[in-house]
């Protein structure tokens, strides 16, 4: 699937370039160095759609929309796609690479000029058989070179008005994101200009992931225009059943061995901890266990992998990533040799640097699994630091000197030490899946025969870390690296248990042992769960899962939809408050006033998959007729569904479930009280005491008989 008929790369140094920062995590029009790793398309159903747009482009098919615009944020791919479809015109047009040429030169002006907004081709003229065809191609929309004066969004509205008034030779295909598009939507409104208007509701619509998003390809009542939102589909799932996902491409490429160093001739010989990160993704199990952990993320944040974001991620957990002011990483395997002399130099130094007594927990922590899985706590440098002061321990000795690496590793998280284009993907993915915090009843693989219980390892580690390590050893499921730091740590530990020093400060003592511990079964559970996609939580991602991508007939969405009847209604009925508003908080009981209404119904709702992509949100509808209302199944609802059902109580619901509940029970409350078929059977309940009125013969009301008291 990958040109490698010449030299490949070599893998790790090159895979530095993936970063998003870097050349090769940046697409530029028709320049094969920049923006894809592989050298190989990764198909999305975007690139399918393309290519059959470009060919009845080419045939001058009837019903072919003559303006395409792809939506989306930087690193989605749009630049790929607009190339690609331009080689399949190319081709369709038998033009023999003239047309490619022509807007080559013109994506790349002289030095000193700018690239102008619109660049337009006769691409009929270049044809094997000349014909009437002119292309209009604006790669960046918020770009103005050339129409200087003018806004980006003024200048889009302009654009699409007067392609739309061309003949349907002309065709024009633009790259804009979504911030572009809403202020073209402010300004057509604010100067009334009707005619984009209503055109780029429908597009603002169509891009959305509401529940009602119109048609996008191609667009409901605008035959000759096409649109895609880049950033709604996920690239771990597969674009056809015979192809796997584009994140699962890259990942395969980026593991492939011929592209590593062979055996022996890593400067860093066995304790590279890059080339142990590719020997494990180089099996199939590991790499399947990595790219569920990133769609369990996806699935749980609600956000989407960008391309960059898979390069700069793929870029960081196998060539590492050396913050500013910390050298040149030229070779990642050259790094980890110089942190190996760095731990042997310190072994030996009076007085050893910072730097060499931190080298072995950097090698230790640099495989993939714990790069993923980063965060430690820096304040517990604070505790390391005072209880080896409080304990005079003599920092001369081998025992206190891995304890001083550790404080100092520790510590040096309180400094950025994340890649700056995924940093906060990377925060928000330890808060969510950490293995760290899943349950210790999950049993998780050790090998092929053998699974451990994660809370017998916790209780060995919590024991002694020589307990802990003993357990784990006989499976062989760490690095020599990382069983060489424990047995170091281990070695500390039990130093901290020896008489002599407990009775100097047994508090500190212990306090320091926790420490220990705590990081030694931290860092185990991750080396061990990352290779399983054992996470918090996994179960309930699992489930959430099938009901997104797998749940055809809908039979997982209609259990969820009763349970949410559940947590909307109370009992047989539904509560609207009429003494207070949205947001407000409610009057004392005496002075309450609430409609009661008959149960409130909820359904899955099915979404049109014609002429978009499969929305990534599934939605459920409650109430009916008018004041029926769509309400988003996202994963933190959904997860208080299944805790609800393993006996969470309803007062520990998370803020966000509550706020999505509250939100939903008022939008369903404006239409109630205006609909006369709902208010029929309903009845208002006043006060304290539960005073009832209804409705009464003749129009009138009359209080309840059996009211409660």
């Amino acid at each position: 699937m990958v040109d490698t008929s010449t030299a490949g790369p070599q893998f790790p140094k090159d895979l530095i370039e993936w970063a998003g920062n870097h050349a090769g995590g940046v697409k530029r029009l028709f320049d094969s160095h920049s923006g894809r790793p592989g050298k190989e398309l990764l198909r999305t159903n975007l690139i399918g759609r393309l290519e059959s747009w470009a060919e009845r482009v080419s045939t001058n098919a009837l019903d072919t929309p003559r303006i395409l615009l792809l939506v989306g944020g930087p690193g989605n791919g749009k630049t790929e796609a607009i190339e690609h479809t331009v080689n399949c015109l190319d081709r369709g047009l038998a033009a023999g690479g003239r047309l490619i040429e022509k807007l080559s030169k013109a994506f790349h002006p002289s030095r000193g000029q700018a690239v102008a907004r619109v660049v337009r081709v006769d691409a009929g003229s270049l044809a094997r058989t000349p014909r009437s065809l002119e292309l209009s191609i604006v790669q960046d929309a918020s770009a103005t070179a050339g129409h200087e004066g003018q806004s980006a969004p003024e200048l889009l509205i302009d654009e699409l008005l007067a392609i739309l008034d061309r003949p349907d030779e002309h065709y024009y295909l633009c790259c804009v994101n979504r911030g572009v598009l809403d202020d073209a939507l402010i300004h057509a409104i604010d100067h009334d200009i009707g005619s984009a208007r209503a055109l780029l509701e429908v597009i603002t619509r169509a891009v959305s992931l509401s529940s009602d998003s119109p048609s996008c390809w191609p667009l409901k009542g605008f035959p000759s225009i096409a649109v895609w939102p880049m950033d709604a589909e996920s690239l771990l799932i597969c674009p056809y059943d015979d192809l796997p996902s584009p994140a699962a491409l890259l990942i395969e490429y980026a593991t492939k061995p011929e592209y590593w160093s062979t055996s022996g001739s890593c400067p860093a010989g066995e304790a590279c901890p890059f080339c142990n990160s590719q020997a494990l993704l180089a099996r199939e199990a590991s790499r399947k266990a990595l790219l569920q952990i990133f769609r369990w993320y996806e699935l749980a944040s609600g956000k989407r992998w960008s391309f960059r974001d898979l390069f700069s991620l793929i870029s960081y957990l196998l060539a590492g990533h050396r913050p500013a002011g910390t050298g040149q990483q030229r070779d990642p395997c050259q790094w980890a040799a110089q942190l190996i002399e760095q731990d042997i130099a310190g072994q030996s130094a009076k007085v050893p640097r910072r730097q060499q007594l931190t080298a072995m927990f950097h090698l230790a922590t640099l495989s993939y699994q714990h790069a993923l899985f980063h965060r430690w706590n820096p304040e517990a440098a604070v505790t390391l630091r005072e209880g080896i002061k409080d304990l005079g321990l003599d920092k001369s000795a081998s025992e206190t000197r891995v304890l001083l690496g550790l404080q100092h590793f520790i510590g040096e998280r309180k400094d950025p030490y994340l890649p700056a284009p995924i940093a906060s993907l990377l925060e928000s993915l330890v808060d969510l899946l950490d293995p760290a915090l899943a349950s210790p009843d999950i049993e998780v693989a050790v090998s092929g025969r053998n699974k451990v219980v994660l809370g017998e390892l916790d209780t060995r580690f919590s024991r002694s870390l020589a307990d802990g390590i003993e357990f784990v050893r006989k499976y062989q499921v760490l690095s020599s690296t990382e069983l060489d730091l424990l047995r170091r740590l281990a070695r500390a530990d039990n130093l901290l248990s020896s008489p002599t020093t407990r009775r100097r400060n047994p508090a500190a003592a212990s306090r320091i042992q926790r420490i220990l511990r705590d990081f030694a079964c931290r860092l185990t559970r991750r080396s061990i769960c990352t290779r399983s996609a054992v996470v918090p939580d996994s179960r309930i991602l699992e489930a959430f899962q099938r009901v997104v991508e797998e749940d055809a007939n809908g039979r997982y969405l209609f259990e969820v939809a009763k349970q949410v009847k559940g947590l909307l209604n109370k009992g047989q009925e539904f509560e609207v408050s009429l003494s207070t508003t949205f947001g407000q908080p409610l009057p004392p009981e005496q002075r309450q006033a609430t409609l009661v209404v008959p149960v409130r119904q909820v359904r899955a709702l099915r979404l049109s998959t014609n002429g978009r992509p499969r929305s990534p949100i599934c939605f459920l509808e409650v109430g009916a007729g008018q004041s029926m209302q769509p309400i988003a199944l996202t994963y933190d609802l959904f997860k208080a569904v299944k805790e609800l059902e393993r006996g969470l109580s309803q007062a520990s619901l998370p803020r966000t479930v509550v706020a999505l509940l509250d939100t939903t029970k008022a939008r369903l409350s404006g239409p109630i009280v205006r609909d006369s078929e709902i208010l029929v059977d309903a009845r208002i309940r006043i006060g304290a005491d539960g005073a009832e009125i209804g409705t009464a013969w003749g129009n009138g009301f009359v209080a309840l008989e059996g009211a409660r008291e």
